[in-house]
């Protein structure tokens, strides 16, 4: 068999069964080969009905006051946390995903040397070996994109700053 030359090739429509004379390259718009009396297959209307079922296995029965996603890449951080009474921009929560501690790294609460009323500092040996070193923290990231989105504690609890929360 002979190989087509490539004047023939250019004159044949692209992908064209037999019997279709339509040119691919002369198409206006591809909504004119879309049946739209069609429903698409990836809608499901029971989809939404799944997915509440699943989130409340996730929850097992508790409430949360949001899911937080990353600022970054959206992801899911947290579908169970508490709001802050008075930073309403910052959650606490025990049970994260798509997160990541940097243990390697610690983080101290900056606190000030204290004064008393007269104005001068405090005696260094009347303030307790924890309150001048403050608590200690480790960053947390999101493991997506290592977006910091807050810092885990010592006592295992994840408080988030840099999220954005949604309705859960």
């Amino acid at each position: 068999m002979e190989p087509e030359k490539p004047e023939a090739a250019a004159k044949q429509p692209m992908d064209a069964e037999v019997g279709d004379t339509l040119d691919p390259r002369e198409l206006v718009s591809s909504d004119d080969e879309i049946d739209y009396s069609v429903e698409p297959e990836f809608y499901d209307p029971d989809l939404d009905d799944v997915d509440e079922r699943w989130m409340n296995r996730q929850r097992k029965g508790r409430t949360s006051d949001a899911v937080l996603s990353c600022p970054a890449c959206f992801t899911t951080l947290c579908v169970d946390c508490q709001r802050h009474e008075k930073y309403v921009n910052q959650y606490r929560a025990m049970f994260v995903r798509n997160c990541k501690v940097k243990t390697d790294q610690i983080l101290r609460e900056g606190k000030s040397k204290r004064k008393n009323r007269k104005g001068k500092a405090a005696d260094p040996s009347t303030t307790s070996e924890s309150e001048s070193k403050g608590q200690a923290y480790h960053p947390v990231c999101c493991e997506v994109c290592s977006t910091e989105v807050g810092v885990f504690d010592e006592d295992e609890v994840y408080h988030f700053f840099n999220v954005i929360p949604s309705n859960s």
